[in-house]
């Protein structure tokens, strides 16, 4: 799960992610970045953090890291959680970008839509609800697509 600075979006998305998938007893990986280094090594934004507790998901040992090419070796699906983080994943992975396991997050949901996911940084609390309501209803396509 990759977005800007890795404090908002993504770590909301990982979270609801590891929290559908212990639901689901299945035995994935999942971990967030961004392609930005804004907030390396610093927590969740604290309203990420209140929007999950609210869903009895705990985010606040998550620390935010920096999208690499290392993570293109390690994960088999990569999500890109807006248009630009994509355009910027691609700039970091050079030729690999062109995979098919770099996918546009709500894509999942609503094929070839590119819509993103907005970033609610600069917003108030209401716009964290609408982006985890948006990541959770996704996470469950994703869940029910990939858990065979």
């Amino acid at each position: 799960m990759v977005c800007l600075g890795n404090i908002c979006r993504s770590p909301i998305a990982e979270g609801v992610m590891r929290y559908k998938i212990a639901e689901h007893g299945l035995n994935w990986q999942v971990a967030s970045a961004g392609t930005e280094n804004y907030h390396v090594g610093e927590a969740p934004h604290v309203l990420s953090q209140k929007v999950c507790r609210e869903h009895n998901i705990d985010i606040s040992a998550q620390r935010a890291q920096k999208f690499t090419k290392n993570h293109f070796a390690q994960y088999d699906l990569i999500y890109a959680m807006a248009t630009d983080v994509l355009s910027e994943m691609k700039d970091i992975l050079g030729v690999d970008g062109n995979s098919p396991k770099v996918i546009l997050f709500m894509n999942e949901l609503n094929p070839g839509s590119n819509k993103s996911v907005p970033d609610p940084y600069y917003g108030n609390e209401d716009g964290y609800h609408k982006v985890y309501d948006m990541i959770d209803t996704c996470c469950d396509v994703i869940i029910e697509k990939y858990k065979r």
